[in-house]
């Protein structure tokens, strides 16, 4: 029987030796996988939209979180036995597991494509796989690591927080730090439920031979199970086995194998206007059968219950997979209904109407004849396949489809909004050009001046008075073009740096996490028209930044340095906003 203090302390070392595995993780991801991709040629593009941020969470996992937790728990427990505190500090970096996670489903399908079309990608991914390191484990299993994490903590807090004494010092502490932590680890857990059902997929492909292009975000492993099948011929049982997905069936022939059971695909069956029914045969029991648009199977149970499992989970799939269908066809029908009835100008803006072949401007599309319209047609048609805002083509699962309902324009999620309209109090998908031009219905003044409200409490946190430095600064990320920036370290967060555009563009603040980047002058190589530029580098991110005068850049050089190591106490010492 372990006394309390010693069940509070068996929790705090598992918190420190899961945290050293961990690290030895993100190390793994961002110095070995990243910088052996790097080595070998590939795009910085591709391996930014692999590993997002890693860079940022194993610094500061590895610089900070890490050794604070080694102090406090080998060497300090015995006169101060607490790890809210140090746990608190994590809730600004939270941030970055938001970015992470985030981009992860993105993540993964790049990962998956590469293997499938990049040979130097796939050679290198497979090399550093068979290493001891990597424990048998796949690049995608590492990469769910970081999403995994923020739940863990959220196990372990909850269980401290159990057995520690109401009147700890370190309660008040270990609850804010739960609260915060629990918010992020509902978005792991939505990343991890999705990790898994790929996962799955993987594994039936791979046991498939890679003969079936089943890894798709879209396909859902309902059952699988050995089955016999009874021959046409002579009603001999044959060995098979059956994938049940929520789009179709594989029915299969075992492979004689020494190691692992691999199939063969002899039938694949559309969930689409299959049939399922219980069939009775004399002398065979347990039988059943299941009809496609191409073939009938007759098909043996080892059991009458397995027979019925069988029977119900198919036809249940086939009856969800006919309600998608029928909603997914009067939401098409509803929309094309809608395209019917607006106006030719409505759909498509003037400059993409100029940019046509033919196009002259004139009243073609006012136009009463039949041949008059069949470019505005033609043109439409065009536009259903690209957002009308960015220009890039839709997909059925990373690019859908929505349209504006206030002027029925094709756009994509990332460039559109939601807002009330005068017809009812929903909030509708509409494009930023509409959000921003028309009025919200009347009676929805709660809802704008919430917005308001929860805008007003941003910038007042941006805000100089409450910042511990902050000043106008030209920022370059990409490209060529520097951007006039509100730049601010909030007191309520003193590693981290907000960067405001204009108070126009209608974008949130963006955060930059501090610790783990580099603050350094261009190098000899860099030529910029600006002068006073200063940079922030970490792995393969560079941010730079220009000031009007030379001790302006020193003065943010010095504060950057000391909130990318870490420093917080005194940080504010001495400051004053230009």
């Amino acid at each position: 029987q372990c006394t309390e203090p010693q069940k509070l302390f068996n929790i705090a070392n598992e918190l420190l030796h899961t945290e050293e595995a961990y690290v030895k993780r993100l190390h793994l991801l961002d110095q070995v996988f990243c910088t052996k991709l790097s080595e070998a040629g590939i795009s910085s593009e591709v391996i930014t939209g692999i590993f997002s941020n890693i860079s940022s969470i194993y610094c500061f996992h590895g610089q900070f979180l890490l050794p604070e937790l080694k102090t406090r728990i080998t060497q300090e427990w015995s006169v101060n036995p607490r790890i809210g505190d140090i746990l608190q500090k994590l809730a600004p970096f939270l941030k970055m597991y938001g970015e992470y996670v985030k981009n992860f489903d993105r993540a993964m399908d790049i990962v998956n494509t590469c293997m499938q079309r990049s040979s130097p990608f796939k050679d290198v991914v497979q090399n550093i796989q068979k290493q001891e390191v990597c424990g048998n484990l796949t690049l995608q299993h590492h990469m769910l690591e970081p999403v995994q994490r923020i739940p863990r903590y959220e196990l372990l807090l909850k269980d401290y927080l159990k057995k520690l004494p109401e009147e700890s010092p370190d309660r008040k502490d270990a609850e804010k730090s739960l609260e915060l932590i629990s918010t992020a680890a509902n978005h792991s857990n939505a990343a991890i439920r999705k990790m898994e059902k790929m996962h799955k997929l993987l594994e039936v492909y791979e046991r498939l031979g890679g003969e079936e292009d089943i890894v798709n975000p879209a396909n859902e492993l309902i059952k699988e199970g050995h089955i016999q099948k009874l021959s046409a011929k002579n009603g001999t049982a044959q060995d098979r086995y059956l994938f049940l997905f929520n789009s179709m069936v594989l029915y299969c022939v075992p492979k004689l194998r020494l190691i692992g059971q691999k199939f063969s695909v002899r039938e694949k069956m559309d969930i689409a206007g299959l049939q399922v029914q219980e069939i009775a045969k004399q002398n065979v029991a347990h039988t059943f059968s299941i009809t496609g648009k191409k073939r009938s199977l007759e098909l043996q149970a080892r059991t009458e219950e397995e027979k019925r499992e069988w029977i119900q989970v198919i036809q249940a799939t086939i009856e969800k997979h006919k309600q998608n269908s029928e909603t997914f066809r009067a939401f098409n029908s509803s929309f094309s209904q809608e395209e019917e009835h607006l106006p030719d100008s409505s759909i498509a803006s003037t400059s993409s109407v100029e940019s046509m072949p033919g196009a002259d401007g004139g009243g073609g599309a006012l136009g009463g004849s039949d041949s008059s319209r069949k470019p505005s047609k033609s043109k439409r048609d065009k536009e259903k396949q690209a957002c009308k805002s960015c220009s890039e083509s839709f997909n059925s699962i990373t690019k859908r489809r929505h349209h504006c309902k206030q002027c029925g324009a094709v756009i994509c999620a990332k460039c559109s909004e939601f807002k009330p309209l005068a017809d009812n109090s929903r909030h509708n998908r509409v494009c930023k050009e509409c959000f921003l031009h028309f009025p919200a219905s009347p009676g929805v003044e709660a809802v704008g001046e919430q917005k308001k409200r929860l805008a007003a409490e941003k910038q007042s946190i941006l805000a100089a008075e409450n910042s511990l430095f902050s000043s106008y600064l030209q920022f370059l990320e990409k490209g060529k073009t520097w951007y006039k920036m509100w730049v601010t370290i909030p007191k309520t967060e003193p590693l981290v740096l907000y960067l405001q555009g204009s108070s126009q563009d209608g974008r949130s603040p963006r955060p930059i996490p501090l610790p783990g980047y580099e603050v350094s002058l261009p190098g000899s190589g860099e030529k910029f028209e600006v002068k006073h530029v200063f940079k922030l580098c970490q792995s393969h991110q560079t941010l730079y930044f220009s000031a009007e005068d030379e001790e302006l850049q020193l003065k943010w050089m010095e504060i950057l340095t000391k909130a990318a190591k870490g420093e917080t106490e005194d940080t504010a010492e001495g400051l004053g906003n230009p």
